[in-house]
């Protein structure tokens, strides 16, 4: 993968994502929007943006885990919080470095407000696209 920053854009956020990746040819895969249920399907962290956020960045490395790739090939990423604020930024982005240390996924990212999510519990919910060649 190429991750590609050029001068011409920010480099305030890059800490946290790249402003472009460029993937190799191959196979791609689609994780779905991942909650905070664990694989009893109980929600972790009811009413906590931190602990839902972690337990959903987990369930997003078990999904690469079960197609034996790592978060160095997620392509994009995108990050939905219910009714967010600029405060929540950081709780959420701790949650996915305690998860992936520092491994973090410095991909193409979007992290945008919702209104709500499928259920009315959920607080965060992450997607992502993986380019994997085996």
């Amino acid at each position: 993968m190429k991750k590609i920053n050029p001068d011409t854009l920010t480099s305030t956020v890059t800490s946290l994502i790249s402003q472009i990746v460029v993937a190799p040819v191959s196979q791609l895969a689609f994780i779905s929007g991942q909650v905070a249920l664990n694989e009893k399907g109980e929600l972790i962290g009811e009413g906590d943006y931190g602990l839902q956020a972690k337990q959903v960045f987990t369930n997003v490395k078990l999904a690469l885990e079960a197609i034996a790739t790592g978060p160095e090939n997620i392509v994009q990423m995108k990050i939905h919080v219910v009714n967010h604020k600029p405060e929540l930024v950081d709780s959420i982005f701790r949650a996915g470095f305690e998860v992936f240390g520092d491994q973090w996924p410095l991909t193409a990212s979007t992290f945008i407000g919702v209104q709500a999510l499928g259920f009315e519990e959920w607080l965060v919910e992450v997607d992502a696209i993986v380019s994997i060649s085996h």
